[in-house]
């Protein structure tokens, strides 16, 4: 299965409506994608398991949500203007355009085996024009990174909330770069989403700070049931840091295609907090109230993409078994990060009384989980749709419903099957999704 896992999960993905081509009917447009009705409560779960265990079980960390646009100084102070740059190569026969840290052979194309053009540096962020009038005097850019957002704040942090070192900011959203694709699904793309904290200390504290953050983000991807085979750290040697970096260390998953950064916990040291000071004006040192200190914090920083992880899971999770002598494939997700909770399923479609009390008891099941009503094939068949999309369990409504009033609870990793009474149904489920 692990040759061709990837093809896999990308037909799963299409064929259920996790993730689509963006734009297909026209074609499509590279390295974009649109998340279907699974796919958007898959992601959103994930966001929300993020959220819950940063910001809601914490006591130092609170949330923000600043702009996508922002004045072009932040990225001026931040270093991006000058130093946000990829090193490419165009192919001078088929003009296609290689990073050249990807190029084994830097001097032809790994295509056609064409000539290739010079490495020579290309910004990453995309430029716009604010306002009605296109020229230089208004050019702005949509941010890289939603870590400035926070920074351009800890002024407006400090002055509404009060809070006390250490503490960090939390966000997730939207970034933009304008960067080579190497391909692999949703693993890189121009547009993505970002969950970010920037977590402030005193500079004799880092070190400590950081070897804490990257055990708890490491454990978080396993407390979401990632296998821990598929898991590793990779600390950042010092010709791959940041310009802003002292050190940081990568969580890595093992996808299909190798090897690669789900997120990466850095320490920024006090790079940008000065940085915003000076090009600003504003004082952006933190004052102590006990010891009457005046300084920059450092700054930890855990970055990690929405749009790989949600990959990462959907590869973790995928399993394919035999049941006799079918083919069984099941996405063996984490009940947290599960797009449905429970299906209802009518034995008989074709038996008005018994859709008419499944769609009551999916009605009254939705008050309290996320649920789906499926009536449109045989109940091997939904079953197995069901399995495919990770749904936890599958209540069926029979001919003997009508007498009895319960109804079959088939579980997915179990495969085992109950009767349980309607009036008890909630109950049930509560228990085992809780």
């Amino acid at each position: 299965m692990t040759e061709n896992l990837m093809d896999k999960v990308v037909s799963l993905c299409k064929r259920r409506g996790f993730i689509f081509q963006s734009s297909e009917i026209y074609g499509g447009l590279a390295n974009t994608w649109d998340y279907g009705p699974y796919g958007v409560e898959l992601k959103n779960n994930l966001k929300r398991a993020w959220w819950k265990s940063n910001v809601y079980e914490r006591n130092d960390i609170l949330g923000m949500d600043s702009a996508i646009l922002m004045h072009p100084m932040t990225w001026e102070a931040s270093g991006h203007v000058h130093n946000f740059f990829d090193l490419k190569s165009d192919c001078k026969n088929c003009k296609r355009r290689f990073k050249s840290a990807d190029l084994k052979d830097k001097a032809h194309c790994p295509e056609c085996s064409g000539e290739l053009t010079e490495s020579r540096p290309f910004n990453l962020m995309f430029k716009t024009h604010q306002g009605p009038v296109e020229d230089t005097s208004n050019i702005i850019y949509i941010r890289p990174e939603t870590a400035q957002g926070m920074f351009v704040n800890f002024l407006n942090i400090l002055d509404s909330r009060h809070p006390k070192l250490p503490f960090g900011l939390a966000q997730i959203g939207k970034s933009f770069r304008n960067e080579i694709t190497p391909g692999n699904f949703t693993f890189r793309t121009r547009e993505f989403e970002q969950m970010e904290i920037e977590y402030f200390v005193r500079p004799a504290d880092a070190d400590r700070a950081l070897n804490e953050w990257i055990e708890y983000r490491f454990n978080w991807y396993l407390t979401l049931g990632m296998k821990s085979e598929n898991l590793r750290k990779r600390q950042h040697g010092k010709d791959e840091l940041a310009h802003y970096a002292h050190a940081c260390m990568d969580v890595e998953y093992n996808f299909p295609f190798g090897w690669s950064e789900l997120e990466g916990i850095a320490n920024r040291a006090d790079f940008d907090l000065k940085q915003h000071s000076q090009y600003s004006g504003k004082e952006l040192q933190y004052f102590d109230d006990a010891t009457k200190e005046k300084f920059f914090p450092y700054i930890i920083e855990p970055s990690g993409g929405v749009d790989r992880a949600v990959l990462a899971f959907l590869v973790d999770a995928y399993h394919e078994e035999k049941v006799r002598d079918d083919l069984r494939v099941v996405l063996k997700i984490h009940k947290d990060l599960a797009p449905t909770k429970v299906a209802v399923l009518p034995l008989l479609r074709n038996r008005p009384e018994i859709t008419e009390l499944a769609n009551k008891i999916s009605r009254d099941l939705k008050k309290s989980f996320v649920t789906v009503y499926d009536d449109t094939g045989s109940i091997g068949k939904l079953y197995r749709r069901q399995d495919e999309v990770g749904t936890l369990y599958c209540v069926t409504v029979d001919v003997q419903t009508l007498e009895d009033k319960q109804v079959t609870v088939r579980s997915r990793d179990t495969m085992l099957q109950e009767r349980i009474s309607v009036d008890r149904l909630k109950e049930y489920l509560a228990k085992q999704l809780n």
